[in-house]
C-alpha cells in the first residue's frame, strides 16, 4: 500500500508540474516575446516542481532562479510567476516558510524592477504579492492539517492498542476467576473421592479381601481427573508455554514414549503467538499419541522456513484411515489456535497407519 501511495503521489506531482509548465509556456508563446532560451528556462523551472517532496528548498531555488532569468530576458509577465508560486507553496508546506518568503520577495523585487510592459508595475506587483502571501498561508495551513491528521491517526492507534490491552486484561481476569471457581468446586470433591477410594482399597487389602475392580477404577479415575484438572487450571492461569517443544519431547521420553525430535531450517526467535501455538500443538499431539497410539514411535519435526513454521507430529500407532476419530477438545483447540494465526492444520490418520498432525504457522502479523 505504501508503494502504491508513493507512486500516486509522484504521478500527481509530475502532472502538476507539467500543467504549470504548459500554462506558462503557452502564455509566453502567445505574448510573442519569448525566445528559445526563455522557453527552456520556463520548462526547467516548471518541471523542477515535480521533485518538491524530496528536495523542497532545492526546487524553490531552481524554480525561482529559472523564472527570474526568464523575467529578466523576456520581460515581466504575471504568468511567469505561476511556477514560483507553486514552489513557494510547497516549501512553506515543508516547513521552510522563511526561505519561501525570501524567494517570493526576491522574485517580486526583480519583477517590479523589470517593469510590466513599460507601464508602472505597482498594481501587477501587488497582485503577485497577494498570490505569494496566499501560497505561504496555504502551505502553512496544509502543513498544520497534515500534522493534525497524523496526531489523530496516532490517537486512534493508541486507543485501539488500549482497547486490545483492556480486552486481554479482562480475558486474563476471567480465566483466573474460572480457575478459582473450578478449584473451589471440583478439587475438594475429587480429592475426597480419591481419598475415600484409597482408604477402601487399603482396608480391603489389609483384611485380605479381594479389591473390587470398580473400586480400583474409581481410585485410578479420580487420580487421572486430579491430574487433568491441575493441567487445566494451569492453562487457565497462564496462556504462556511452560517450556519448549524439546522439553516436551524429553518429558514424553521420560514417560516411556518413543519420541524423536528433528529441527530443520534456520532457527530464529519466533513471535510469541507462534511460539505459544507450536508448543501447544506439540503438547497436545504427544498427549494424544501417549493415550491412543499404543506402543508406537512418534516423530516431531519443526521446520523453520521463509515466513512460516511447519510443525509435524506423526506416529505409527493403531489409527486407521478408514475410521477417522471424531474431533475432540484437543484437536478443536489446535485448529482454533492455527486458524487465529492465519495458518492451516491437517490432523488425520495416515494411509500407512498411525496418526499425523501437520500445522503451518505464518510468522507475519497475527490477527
Amino acid at each position: 500500500m505504501d508503494g502504491e501511495r508513493l507512486t500516486r503521489e509522484r504521478l500527481a506531482d509530475a502532472a502538476g508540474a507539467v500543467v504549470a509548465g504548459a500554462i506558462t509556456v503557452l502564455a509566453a508563446v502567445a505574448d510573442d516575446r519569448a525566445s528559445v532560451v526563455d522557453l527552456t528556462l520556463i520548462v526547467a523551472g516548471s518541471l523542477a516542481i515535480a521533485a518538491h517532496r524530496s528536495a523542497p528548498r532545492a526546487v524553490l531555488a531552481v524554480t525561482t532562479g529559472c523564472l527570474l532569468a526568464a523575467v529578466a530576458l523576456a520581460g515581466a509577465a504575471a504568468t511567469l510567476a505561476l511556477p514560483v508560486v507553486g514552489a513557494v507553496h510547497t516549501a512553506s508546506r515543508a516547513g521552510y516558510r522563511g526561505t519561501a518568503a525570501v524567494a517570493a520577495a526576491g522574485f517580486l523585487g526583480t519583477y517590479a524592477a523589470v517593469g510590466a510592459g513599460g507601464s508602472t508595475p505597482v498594481r501587477e506587483t501587488l497582485l503577485l504579492a497577494g498570490w505569494f502571501v496566499c501560497a505561504l498561508v496555504t502551505g502553512l495551513a496544509d502543513r498544520n492539517w497534515q500534522a493534525y491528521l497524523r496526531q489523530t491517526e496516532q490517537r486512534a492507534l493508541e486507543a485501539e492498542r488500549t482497547r486490545e490491552e483492556a480486552a486481554l486484561r479482562r480475558a486474563g481476569e476471567e480465566r483466573l476467576r474460572i480457575a478459582r471457581e473450578l478449584h473451589d468446586s471440583l478439587t475438594h470433591s475429587i480429592s475426597i473421592v480419591k481419598l475415600q477410594a484409597g482408604v477402601a482399597v487399603h482396608l480391603a487389602r489389609k483384611r485380605g479381601e479381594e479389591v473390587p475392580p470398580a473400586l480400583l477404577a474409581i481410585q485410578e479415575a479420580s487420580g487421572e481427573a486430579m491430574r487433568e484438572l491441575r493441567a487445566t487450571l494451569e492453562v487457565l492461569r497462564t496462556d504462556e508455554p511452560a517450556g519448549t517443544p524439546a522439553l516436551l519431547v524429553e518429558r514424553a521420553r521420560a514417560a516411556g514414549l518413543a519420541v524423536e525430535l528433528t529441527v530443520t531450517g534456520e532457527e530464529r526467535p519466533l513471535p510469541a503467538p507462534v511460539d505459544r501455538a507450536a508448543y501447544r500443538i506439540v503438547q497436545e499431539a504427544l498427549t494424544n499419541a501417549a493415550r491412543h497410539a499404543g506402543p508406537a514411535k512418534v516423530d516431531v519435526h519443526l521446520e523453520h522456513g521463509d515466513g512460516q513454521l511447519t510443525v509435524r507430529v506423526e506416529d505409527d500407532g493403531a489409527a486407521d484411515p478408514s475410521c477417522p476419530p471424531a474431533p475432540g477438545t484437543g484437536l478443536t483447540g489446535m485448529r482454533e489456535r492455527v486458524t487465529a494465526l492465519g495458518g492451516t492444520l491437517e490432523a488425520a490418520p495416515r494411509a500407512e497407519g498411525g496418526f499425523a498432525v501437520r500445522a503451518r504457522l505464518p510468522l507475519g502479523e497475527t490477527r
